[in-house]
């Protein structure tokens, strides 16, 4: 098997990549709301997390082998964006698979309340920390990041989590856990290479067992 190389997209092509990471806000919406309208709420967003991430896996593999249908699709809408260049025949998994399979465990780890904030902080936090520390970082982080984009991290992810406390009926004591739920996440996130966890992954199930541990 050919080894994957990284591949520097340029900062527009960043920019596109981390909006089709923050449309999947959307799963952060359907964890809380799924089921506050439905009994089994949590089992149906278990299940279209589920579904979706085995489409994903498909449609990444149709496009490794070049195929004909969901491979072009796939390249055509998300090709231009991958960080890993793809040799015919090679199966990379994306980030993209590793944000529906987080969704996927944490909803099937956690309550709602605590689902739906750590995959926000990764959602927002993981877009800021690329964005800001790409076009401003000029102070080096651990492996080539920068800690302006650790601070945009930290900011705009706990940001996020406040919000999601603040419209579901999580305790209070949330927004304290928040801050070393988000810094650990942080954490995690920048020293990736090291723990051989992808950030998608790692960072809702650090917040998720933060918020999980301190709130019982």
């Amino acid at each position: 098997m050919q080894r994957s190389e990284m591949i520097e997209i340029s900062y527009f092509e960043e920019v596109k990549r981390k909006l089709v990471h923050l449309s999947s806000l959307w799963m952060v919406a359907a964890t809380l709301l799924i089921p506050h309208f439905f009994p089994s709420g949590r089992w149906i967003s278990c299940g279209v997390f589920g579904a979706l991430l085995i489409l994903t896996l498909v449609s990444e593999h149709d496009y490794a082998g070049n195929g004909k249908y969901l491979g072009r699709l796939y390249g055509f809408l998300f090709g231009k964006m991958l960080r890993k260049e793809v040799h015919p025949g090679q199966w990379i998994v994306s980030g993209g698979a590793f944000v529906l399979a987080a969704a996927l465990l944490v909803n099937l780890l956690f309550v709602p309340i605590i689902a739906a904030p750590a995959l926000a902080v990764m959602l927002t936090g993981d877009a800021a920390a690329a964005l800001i520390g790409r076009k401003f970082g000029k102070h080096p982080a651990p492996n080539g990041k920068s800690w302006e984009g650790c601070v945009a991290f930290v900011i705009v992810g706990y940001a996020a989590l406040a919000l999601c406390v603040a419209l579901s009926p999580a305790p209070a004591k949330f927004y304290i856990l928040g801050v070393p739920a988000v810094i650990l996440s942080c954490v995690a996130e920048l020293f990736e290479k090291q723990i051989h966890l992808d950030d998608n992954f790692s960072i809702p199930l650090v917040t998720g067992l933060i918020l999980c541990i301190g709130g019982a």
